[in-house]
Parts: C-alpha cells; structure tokens; sequence
C-alpha cells in the first residue's frame, strides 16, 4: 500500500483478532511512533504495550476506575472487559517536560502523532487498530496506575491486531468545507 493510499484510505476497524504485530513488526510500529514530529527533541511519549496478561493488568485498572466511581454493574463490566476487544493495546502517554519554546500543548499533540503512526504504521504491514481515548484515559485511578501527573495526559488506547471485518466505506469530505487559503 503506498502512503497516500494509507493516509487518504485510513478507516478504524472495531472488531480485531489475534495475531497482534510482534517481533519486526511490532518494532516497525514503535519505531514509527519515536519518529513523530517532536520539537525540540524531547521525545515526550511513553508507550506501554499489554498482550496476554498486560492486557489483564489493563482489564484489572479499567475495573477498578469504574468500581471506584460506583459505576452500575452493566459499566463496571464493559470497561473490564473492554481491552479483549483487540489482542494488543499500547497506551500512549504525552510525558511532558517543561521547556521555554515547547509549550506542554505541543508535547500532547506529538504523542498524538506518535499514536497515529503506529496506526499507520500497523496498517501498512497488514494489521489494524483503532484509537479511544473516552473517559476512563483521564480517570483518577487509571492515570495513578500509569503514573501519570501533572500536565502529563494518556491521550489514547491503540488498539490493534488482525482485522476481523471489511473496513466501512471512507467518508467523502469536501475540503471547501474545511479549508481556507490566505
């Protein structure tokens, strides 16, 4: 698939299976998400990968946000069983250094480039994924179990592995809309 294809064509796929990347691929992906535009170099991401029991270890905080909020049984159960849905998911984390030219906003939105090219960097090697964020990313008890302070945000899950269905059609969107020259 060539790069404009994979930029113009990019769709989220909802329902992933096993195999996940590994190995070269998966180094692929990471490497690609280090590779995010970054200004001043200082490289303000982490990524923290789960498959097999990391992913039980994410189901276990997910509970456990949603228990501490008091959450009906009915959300309490879908945020448990919520990191199932694909067979790798890497938490992507803005960490944040304070530096006179880089305003914090500029870090979050790097590690957000940093979660797209993995996306991407996923698809182009025959997997897929999809990015959530929702509410539990900002929760109290989640953001303490990725020690996660201060300005430093989770700005997404990718989810990713082998696709389970056809992507739906790419939404056509006129530019005129949402461009302006000056």
């Amino acid at each position: 698939m060539d790069a404009i294809t994979l930029l113009t064509q990019r769709r989220s796929i909802p329902r992933l299976l096993a195999p996940a990347p590994d190995g070269e691929a998966l180094d692929n992906m990471l490497v690609a998400g280090l590779r995010a535009p970054d200004h001043g170099a200082l490289t303000p991401w982490e990524f923290v990968v789960a498959t097999g029991e990391g992913l039980d270890k994410l189901s276990a905080i997910l509970k456990s946000a949603a228990e501490s909020d008091k959450e009906e049984e009915a959300v309490v159960e879908k945020a448990t069983k919520s990191p199932y849905r694909a067979p790798m998911v890497i938490t992507v984390i803005a960490r944040t250094k304070q530096h006179d030219k880089v305003p914090v906003i500029e870090q979050h939105i790097s590690a957000g480039c940093a979660a797209q090219a993995m996306q991407m960097a996923a698809v182009a090697q025959g997997f897929q994924g999809f990015w959530r964020t929702g509410k539990w990313a900002y929760h109290p008890v989640v953001r303490e179990a990725f020690n996660v302070s201060g300005d430093d945000e989770i700005v997404g899950f990718l989810y990713v592995g082998t696709p389970d269905c056809a992507p739906a059609g790419v939404p056509k969107r006129d530019t005129e809309k949402y461009v302006t020259y000056l």
